[in-house]
C-alpha cells in the first residue's frame, strides 16, 4: 500500500490550509484595488494554487508555464527549459509567480529574468516551501509558506518520480522509497 511508503507528515492538510489562509490574507492586503496575474509553476504548483485561488479576494487572472531543469531525474542539470510558455502578454499587469519549492534558485532566477523582460507593471513570488540552505542564486520569496531544510518531501502536489502528488499533506518518505 502506497501510505506504507511513508516516514513522517511534516504538514497536516490542517496545517496547510491555515498557512494558505495566512499567505491569501498577505496578499489580499498587498494587492487591494488591484488586479493580479497568477502564474502558476507545474505541476508542482497544483494543489497549493487553487487552495490559493478560492482564498484570495483580488480580482485574478491565472496562467501557468512549465520549466525544466531536471526532466525525470532528481539530480540538476543546471539547464532550464520552458516547455509551456505563458498564453497571453504580460505588460503591465501585476504578476504573482506561484511555485511549489524555492530551493537553488537557478530555475526562479531564469524565469524571473525572462519574465521582467515582458515589463510587468510588478513581479513578486509566493513559494509554498522555501530550502534555503540549497540557494545557489540570490532570488526573492516575497511569499513563503514554510521554510524547509534538506529532506525531501512529497504530497499536496510534490511528487518523487510523478508519484504521491495526491497525498492532502506534505511528508517524507521511508529511504528505501526514496534515498534522496
Amino acid at each position: 500500500m502506497i501510505s506504507d511508503d511513508i516516514e513522517e507528515i511534516l504538514f497536516t492538510p490542517e496545517r496547510l490550509k491555515t498557512r494558505v489562509q495566512e499567505i491569501a490574507s498577505e496578499i489580499n492586503e498587498e494587492y487591494e484595488g488591484k488586479s493580479l496575474l497568477l502564474v502558476g509553476i507545474l505541476k508542482g504548483c497544483m494543489y497549493f494554487m487553487a487552495d490559493l485561488i478560492r482564498a484570495l479576494k483580488v480580482p485574478l487572472a491565472i496562467d501557468f508555464m512549465s520549466i525544466s531543469n531536471y526532466g525525470f531525474s532528481t539530480q540538476k542539470t543546471g539547464v532550464v527549459r520552458i516547455l509551456k510558455d505563458l498564453e497571453k502578454p504580460i505588460e503591465n499587469q501585476h504578476i504573482l509567480i506561484v511555485e511549489d519549492v524555492v530551493d537553488t534558485g537557478l530555475t526562479l532566477g531564469y524565469l524571473l529574468k525572462i519574465l521582467k523582460e515582458r515589463s510587468p507593471a510588478s513581479l513578486r513570488v509566493c513559494a509554498l516551501l522555501d530550502k534555503p540552505v540549497y540557494r545557489i542564486m540570490r532570488v526573492p520569496v516575497d511569499y513563503r509558506g514554510f521554510e524547509l531544510d534538506r529532506r525531501f518531501v512529497v504530497g499536496y502536489g510534490l511528487d518523487y518520480q510523478e508519484r504521491y502528488r495526491h497525498f492532502p499533506f506534505i511528508c517524507v518518505l521511508k529511504k528505501e522509497i526514496c534515498p534522496l
